[in-house]
């Protein structure tokens, strides 16, 4: 016998029924130092801006706001439309456009890899933003996983 649908559950399902205020705290980014290519740079990795799932209550608006401050002009996101979606944030990348950050969206499905024609078209637009020093963050929904692809 099945629950009552109000009683089930799935793995879309991020609490909906229980209002939880916003995470206050800053939005963590690791600075990858690129040295070892050559390259002066550093590069930003961080976990998915503005994420609500689960017990991650980020707050959109507050996250894009830092990454701004923090003088972030380039951002490689690597989450699919269907995952910005499910983490609430279906509307995160015009609202970097918004804010001036050029947004280069490549979505590699959770688990997935980009075939290498993405993965030199990543590649080559990652390079071209790092060679104009230009301060750039990639993510996709944990921080290291998708994002971490480029970093052997």
């Amino acid at each position: 016998m099945k629950p009552p649908s109000s009683l089930q559950t799935s793995e879309f399902d991020s609490s909906d029924e229980e209002p939880i205020e916003d995470e206050q705290t800053p939005i963590q980014i690791s600075w990858l130092p690129l040295s070892r290519v050559n390259c002066s740079q550093f590069l930003g990795l961080c976990a998915l801006p503005g994420c609500k799932f689960k017990d991650i209550r980020r707050n959109i608006q507050k996250d894009t706001e830092e990454l701004k401050n923090y003088g972030i002009q380039d951002i490689f996101v690597f989450c699919t439309r269907g995952e910005l979606s499910k983490y609430r944030v279906p509307n995160l990348l015009n609202l970097y456009q918004q804010h001036g950050i050029i947004t280069h969206h490549h979505p590699i499905p959770d688990g997935g890899t980009p075939d290498i024609a993405s993965c030199c078209e990543i590649m080559e637009a990652l390079a071209v933003c790092l060679k104009n020093n230009r301060k750039t963050l990639i993510h996709c929904y944990g921080g290291i996983g998708r994002s971490c692809l480029g970093k052997k």
